[in-house]
This record gives structure tokens, C-alpha cells and sequence, in this order.
């Protein structure tokens, strides 16, 4: 059984559900970019259009990482993505809950999903021993 990976090749059940997890999480980072503009425009901020774009590229980030779940890097970006999740915190401070929220299904996925891969590996053999 594989834990936590950092990078290498996934299974291709385990790459789709990180895909999905990275697409859903460029969805709420967008919204939380506006949000960053929202705030810095009301708290008379001149930087609140340098956060939507920062806050848009790493929405894209995300959305190219989920493309790139199949390399062996891919899991590694996804990595990144969750630390400058993270990271925007420093902006919009409810990215935090966010960043954990996202990090808990991305974690969750690479574990379960993997366990699952393993469980269906065994079977084929099993079956095919037969």
C-alpha cells in the first residue's frame, strides 16, 4: 500500500479524482480573487487589481495542474497549488479555511484512491490466478 506521494505516476482512478479536486479549487480561488479585489477597493487599496490577477493566474494554475495529473510531476504542481492556497491567506483571510478544506480532499483522494487502485490491483491478479 502507497501513502502520501509527492511525485511519480499515478493510477489513472487517483490522477481523475486529484484532477477533479485542483478544477473545483480554481473555481473557489477565483471567486476568493474577486473577493481580494473586492476588499482592497473598499479598504481604498490600490493593489486590489494586482490580487485578481495573481488570484486569476493561480485559478488558471489550477485548472492547467488538473490537465497535467498524469505526468509524474503533476502531483508535485498540485503540491504547490495547495501551499499557495495557502498563501493567499496573507490577502483574503478565509483562504485559510479554504486551503484546509481543499487540502483535506486532496490528501483524502491520493490515500483512498490509492488504497481503492490497490484493492482492484489485488483482484485482477487474483482473478487471473484462477
Amino acid at each position: 500500500m502507497r501513502g502520501v506521494v509527492f511525485y511519480g505516476a499515478l493510477g489513472k482512478f487517483t490522477w481523475r479524482m486529484l484532477a477533479t479536486v485542483l478544477a473545483g479549487q480554481g473555481v473557489v480561488v477565483f471567486l476568493g480573487a474577486l473577493v481580494a479585489r473586492g476588499l482592497a477597493s473598499a479598504n481604498g487599496d490600490q493593489r486590489g487589481n494586482a490580487w485578481l490577477w495573481v488570484g486569476v493566474g493561480l485559478a488558471v494554475l489550477c485548472v492547467a495542474a488538473a490537465g497535467l495529473m498524469r505526468r509524474p510531476w503533476g502531483v508535485t504542481l498540485g503540491w504547490v497549488i495547495q501551499a499557495a492556497t495557502f498563501a493567499s491567506a496573507v490577502v483574503v483571510p478565509a483562504m485559510l479555511g479554504v486551503g484546509l478544506i481543499f487540502l483535506v480532499l486532496w490528501v483524502g483522494s491520493l490515500v483512498l484512491c490509492q488504497r481503492v487502485e490497490d484493492q482492484v490491483a489485488a483482484r485482477e491478479r487474483a482473478s487471473g490466478a484462477r
